[in-house]
């Protein structure tokens, strides 16, 4: 396709032009006024992004938001086109371009209607908890955020060596996928809550094959050298404190650099953290020191 044709297709539908006079919760930055937007990617699978930015022409650094999964095809057609929004928002605040994906097989696109013959793009089954493939699905993820970090570069809307990659559950899990990658543009990855396989059946603290993952996890570590930090709840029902430690220890045992933080209880299920507004004050400062440390 021309690249005309592509740019076109990345053409910009204004959610707010939110002339939003909001500063730092210590008040000692600058006013930083953002916008919202919602941008159609074009890239090799084509997807909706939400976009919040500082208002300007930039350049700006680039923080790349992964969400989780649903394995019920009716959950991923209502999927949220913006679920890390207030998160999103604190990060555009401190003057990053912040893109938050909606993954292939959600929302708009989400087409699966197997008795037409229908089927969307989705790549984030395990397959069976005897033998599952946890690898597979992460990298799939992580190639989205590469696609999405060379075109924002391209675009010129971005610094070229200055992306954060940040994600919850599933899309934690791609985030350290993408970690075993070292790809040169991204100076730092977070986790929040981050893995696979969790709640089988519905069913609390009942993961698909713990130990598959915790193997997984250092296969990744293996080859990761970016700076990383995860952050876990202990009431999180999917990810629980001594299955995400066992991670961690094997993630770093195996030569992956990560911080690690167990956090107190949060609502009546810790794994949605991220989502609420509430959490922010409790994961900001963590979030900011470790940020300070990589300048």
């Amino acid at each position: 396709m021309h690249q005309s044709c592509l740019r076109s297709l990345a053409l910009i539908v204004l959610l707010l032009t939110s002339q939003l006079t909001l500063s730092r919760a210590d008040d000692q930055a600058p006013v930083q006024r953002i916008q919202e937007e919602i941008w159609a990617l074009p890239l090799p699978l084509p997807m909706f992004a939400y976009l919040v930015r500082p208002i300007g022409d930039g350049p700006f650094p680039l923080v790349i938001m992964n969400h989780g999964v649903s394995l019920n095809p009716r959950d991923r057609s209502f999927f949220p086109l913006v679920e890390f929004r207030d998160a999103a928002m604190w990060f555009a605040r401190r003057g990053h371009l912040v893109v938050a994906p909606v993954g292939t097989g959600y929302g708009a696109a989400a087409i699966d209607i197997p008795e037409r013959g229908l089927y969307g793009p989705f790549f984030s089954k395990v397959g069976k908890c005897t033998n599952p493939n946890f690898l597979d699905p992460g990298l799939a993820v992580a190639q989205a955020d590469l696609w999405i970090i060379d075109y924002m570069i391209a675009e010129k809307r971005v610094l070229p060596k200055d992306v954060i990659v940040v994600g919850q559950s599933a899309g934690g899990w791609a985030s350290i996928a993408l970690s075993s990658l070292n790809p040169p543009p991204v100076k730092a990855i977070i986790t929040f809550a981050a893995g696979r396989g969790g709640r089988v059946d519905g069913k609390p603290n009942n993961n698909c094959a713990p130990d598959k993952l915790v193997e997984a996890t250092a296969l990744f570590g293996a080859t990761s050298r970016v700076p990383m930090l995860w952050i876990y709840i202990e009431n999180d029902t999917f990810f629980g404190p001594a299955l995400s430690k066992r991670m961690y220890e094997a993630f770093t045992a195996a030569g992956g650099q990560a911080e690690y933080h167990l956090l107190p209880p949060f609502g009546s299920d810790g794994h949605f953290f991220i989502g609420s507004a509430e959490s922010i004050p409790i994961w900001s400062p963590l979030v900011e020191q470790f940020l300070d440390k990589l300048r």
